[in-house]
């Protein structure tokens, strides 16, 4: 556990230097390094298959946790007043970022974390991995796909086969095809690329 501050440093109007800068103090340490690992491999599976799955960014590992708090009011719950939350942070194996959402009292929507906040922190941690140049890692646990959710494989390697062997090992995907002859001599993109269900695929063919 850090100690927490606001501002970084304090300068000089004029001459921008230093007055004072505010640096990362720790405090305690809080929970043991296994226990720390077994609740981010927990709050994982909430993004790959639980109630934060709206998070879930293919080829990146992340960690969250819902929220769906009921509002009180002189001691009694309101009717449909909620504050819908999540938190959410990447690599789950070794974090680099944190987002906390929380929205108070959404209009004409479903009335849960995983549905409202979630899809607004994975939006925020999308832009995070490129800012912050975080590299892709597949996570220990695969998302389980519902019937509606966008569905990912791996592109295999179709370069050395003939258009109808490769409309077979590709079904999943849209094929365009350039050049002539039998042969695929080339695809993009090449093999081993997680690519989503319907994406196109293309084919250069030759002899």
């Amino acid at each position: 556990m850090y100690k927490p501050y606001i501002v970084k440093s304090l300068n000089d109007p004029e001459t921008n230097s230093v007055i004072k800068e505010n640096t990362p103090t720790k405090v305690r340490k809080v929970i043991t390094k296994e226990t720390s690992k077994e609740v981010r491999r927990a709050l994982e599976s909430v993004v790959t298959n639980g109630s934060g799955r709206n998070a879930y960014i293919e080829g990146y590992r992340v960690g969250g946790k819902t929220g769906t708090a009921q509002k009180v009011e002189n001691g009694q719950y309101l009717v449909g007043n909620y504050i819908l939350s999540f938190i959410g942070f990447l690599p789950a194996d070794d974090p680099q970022i944190v987002v906390y959402v929380a929205i108070n009292n959404p209009k004409r929507v479903v009335q849960y974390g995983g549905v409202v906040a979630a899809p607004v922190a994975k939006a925020i941690l999308t832009d995070a991995i490129e800012a912050l140049d975080i590299e892709r890692r597949e996570g220990d646990s695969e998302m389980k796909y519902d019937w509606d959710d966008k569905k990912y494989y791996t592109v295999e390697d179709v370069v050395g086969k003939t258009p109808k062997e490769a409309s077979k090992i590709l079904s999943k995907y849209n094929l365009e095809y350039s050049g002539s002859g039998n042969t695929i001599i080339s695809q993009s993109p090449e093999a081993g690329t997680r690519l989503e269900e319907q994406s196109t695929v293309r084919l250069m063919l030759g002899n």
